[in-house]
């Protein structure tokens, strides 16, 4: 894609998170053809939104390319949370292991290592929230989700913690409640069974860096399930710690 190509697409991801009117997709001459792409719509919308970024949601799949959305900061929040169901009206939930960085991790000639990346973080339970500025998501090209920023809605983050190395990370118990009922229990379930190597892969992709204060989660380990205005979801993961989001319906 051209700047100009890049830019049109980005004006109506940034109309449609605006509005807050989805969009049926992005038009054919307008679609992202490789991740590039999709990550420079991302980073021209922050520009048309005029937001700072304050977490990002990363995946690194075997044998496939790592990718990055973008988390603004007015939606980054800390457990318990009270989110206006309006401003995320799909009311999706995911269960996930974050990391927040401490200090800055510059760009550098040599790309930085498990142990660069743990000893720059503190872990903590989260839930990401989703919502997409498609109509219906399901109809558009992964790509075009991703250029959405993988349809990230909000971020809720339980207390960091420092002494967290000990942990097996991507094979701790995890509970997922709505409303104070279990709905999902099991050990493990991430993508990768690594969420540190995604925050690995994440570090070493960013070609501005990352900065201290900002946040990386870093895949779901309940899945994603949808809920209504009201509801409140809860995520567990034994030693961790905890992360809690009420949907507020509209008075």
């Amino acid at each position: 894609m051209d700047k100009d190509q890049i830019e049109q697409s980005a004006a109506l991801l940034t109309e449609a998170r605006r509005s807050m009117r989805p969009i049926d997709g992005l038009p054919e001459a307008l679609r992202p053809a490789s991740v590039t792409d999709a990550h420079a719509i991302q980073d021209a919308t922050t520009v048309g939104l005029g937001k700072p970024v304050g977490a990002f949601k990363a995946m690194a799949p075997a044998n496939a390319e790592a990718t990055r959305g973008v988390i603004y900061a007015d939606t980054v929040v800390a457990s318990p949370a009270l989110l206006p169901a309006a401003q995320v009206p799909q009311c999706g939930v995911e269960g996930e292991v974050a990391f927040v960085f401490r200090r800055d991790l510059p760009t550098r000639g040599t790309p930085y290592t498990r142990d660069d990346v743990a000893a720059a973080v503190d872990a903590c339970a989260a839930i990401e929230v989703v919502t997409s500025r498609y109509h219906d998501s399901d109809r558009v090209s992964n790509l075009e989700k991703l250029a959405d920023s993988i349809s990230n809605g909000a971020f809720v983050y339980g207390p960091p913690l420092a002494d967290w190395r000990k942990l097996e990370l991507g094979k701790l118990k995890v509970t997922l409640t709505v409303n104070g009922s279990p709905v999902l229990e099991q050990v493990g379930g991430h993508p990768t069974g690594d969420p540190l190597g995604v925050a690995v892969a994440f570090v070493n992709m960013m070609p501005d860096g990352v900065r201290a204060g900002q946040f990386v989660t870093c895949g779901s380990l309940t899945g994603l399930r949808y809920l209504k205005p009201g509801d409140v979801c809860g995520v567990r993961f034994d030693g961790l710690g905890a992360a809690e989001v009420t949907f507020v319906a509209a008075a």
